[in-house]
């Protein structure tokens, strides 16, 4: 083994990347993961050796094919799970839609199938299976059947051939421990035994792993005594909200469990999201199974004996291709001709457009994922406002309702802003007049809750514009009020034009993380 490769450390795949599923196809390992309301959606990332991750698609990148653009927070697609099968890899996902089950909008959720011979695309057209529940996955029984299985606890639904129809109505196999939120089911077979893997106990802290096993398919199962398989403790470990676990095994016979986790900041606030962890899986001779031997989440392990994986760097993106780099994400379906990447080459251009940062209309919002607690994002913005309200800037964004923007604006003059969200309503921080009429350099430093902006006419001299201090709001837990909060925090770029009706390009030279 590589000595290099000795250790790994969770999350291993950083940033937002909650609900993991993960497949191993000979040597690969492809995982999907939930983007809400982000497009383009379910991100597809790839593997050598299960620790280092590299987005290489998504599964969903035509409009046409699914449109979030009016999807409320925190909706749209919820964990996707992916299989391999007959020389095909096989997607399901829930789609959450924005109904509440009132006022005769009784369906919330539907399941989507989508299908590709390559792990990064290009997929089909999503097939519809109404079910109105969420979390779907695959299982393929030894006779060649396929089933849907969905929450609550464990249900089954047999599935036509290719997978896209049901043939049946949804039966309970295992309902769980009695914990609240029985959800993420998966079932595996391994010997003489169905395994019924759930995920229980909310997805925040206190979230886990529970397991019940059976000879039959259809049960009657029986609960692990070595529940909860997976589950955090220590409240003061590094590791919180460690759960919705999938198991694999790799190509040397050894087993593993991914599942998502959080990092807390400075507090119970897990501001980058919920992100992907990896366990070792060990199989007891009672034919049960533990998780890193009972210890509970690691921040730390032994490394799979496996190839380690090179990846390529995208700390900055020059926008010197005419196509977007696969970590970036619109927040919602963006409209058609609202950016390009060849109308101004080696620079990104945004249109101003109606629908600013606290509207789910705003469609020209490009993030990319926080992935440490600490770090540094900068960009060069060339823009020219005339008219009150237009904008264009950096933003630490979690929500319509929770945000930080550092912008260029026009406000009785060429200025710079700098507003905070956190809570459906915006307040100015801090103003800087006379902007002269240059090219200005915008950064972020980020230091677990507290954000520094600064500007600079040169990227050489940078001035400090202003400070957000505990911004405990830019997460999950941050706003208790607040109905769905299930992200986590992105950085990027925008521009809008306040509502003032108007459309000017607004250029960005690059994006930098460090």
């Amino acid at each position: 083994m590589n000595k290099d490769n000795m250790e790994y450390q969770n999350p291993v795949n950083r940033g937002f990347f909650p609900d993991p599923s993960v497949v191993r196809v000979g040597d690969d390992y492809y995982m999907v993961n939930s983007t809400f309301q982000y497009f383009p959606a379910i991100v597809i990332s790839h593997s050598t050796d299960m620790v280092h991750w590299e987005i290489i698609g998504h599964a969903i990148t035509d409009p046409k094919d699914l449109d979030l653009g009016d999807i409320k927070d925190s909706h749209g697609i919820w964990a996707p799970d992916i299989e391999y099968l007959d020389g095909k890899f096989v997607i399901m996902a829930t789609l959450r839609l924005n109904g509440d089950g009132k006022r005769g909008n009784n369906v919330l959720r539907r399941q989507l199938v989508v299908t590709a011979e390559k792990a990064e695309g290009p997929y089909s057209k999503p097939a519809w299976i109404e079910v109105d529940s969420i979390d779907p996955s695959l299982f393929v029984d030894d006779d060649g059947k396929r089933y849907m299985a969905i929450s609550p606890g464990v249900n089954l639904v047999p599935l036509s051939e290719d997978c896209t129809k049901a043939l049946g109505e949804p039966v309970e196999i295992w309902p769980g421990t009695g914990e609240r939120c029985p959800e993420g089911p998966h079932v595996l077979k391994r010997g003489e035994y169905y395994y019924a893997i759930l995920a229980e106990g909310g997805t925040g802290y206190g979230h886990g792993v529970n397991v019940a096993r059976s000879k039959n398919l259809f049960g009657p199962y029986e609960p692990s005594p070595y529940n909860p398989v997976l589950r955090q403790f220590d409240p003061e470990a590094p590791l919180q909200r460690c759960g919705h676990g999938k198991l694999i095994e790799d190509q040397n016979g050894d087993w593993w469990i991914f599942y998502l986790c959080g990092r807390p900041n400075r507090g119970n606030y897990t501001t980058i999201g919920r992100e992907t962890a990896l366990e070792p899986v060990r199989w007891l001779d009672d034919g049960w199974f533990v998780v890193n031997e009972g210890k509970g989440p690691s921040l730390t392990n032994k490394a799979p004996n496996l190839p380690k994986m090179q990846l390529k760097d995208n700390k900055k993106d020059d926008f010197d291709s005419d196509k977007l780099g696969l970590y970036w994400e619109f927040v919602r379906t963006p409209a058609r001709g609202s950016f390009s990447l060849t109308e101004r080459p080696g620079w990104f251009r945004i249109w101003t457009q109606d629908g600013q940062l606290f509207e789910i209309r705003a469609k020209n919002t490009l993030l990319r994922r926080e992935q440490e607690l600490c770090y540094t994002a900068e960009t060069k913005l060339d823009f020219y406002p005339e008219r009150n309200g237009e904008q264009a800037g950096i933003t630490c964004y979690y929500s319509t309702a929770t945000y930080a923007r550092f912008s260029l604006c026009f406000e009785e003059g060429r200025k710079l802003w700098l507003v905070i969200n956190r809570n459906h309503g915006e307040e100015l921080v801090a103003e800087v007049s006379d902007i002269p009429q240059t090219a200005v350099y915008l950064k972020v430093e980020v230091e677990h809750l507290t954000r520094r902006f600064y500007y600079s006419f040169d990227a050489v001299g940078w001035t400090l514009a202003g400070v957000l201090e505990n911004c405990v709001y830019l997460c999950d837990e941050g706003v208790p009020d607040d109905p769905k909060r299930h992200t986590g925090t992105l950085v990027g770029i925008y521009a809008n034009n306040g509502g003032c009706g108007s459309r000017i390009p607004a250029d960005f030279d690059y994006f930098e993380m460090f």
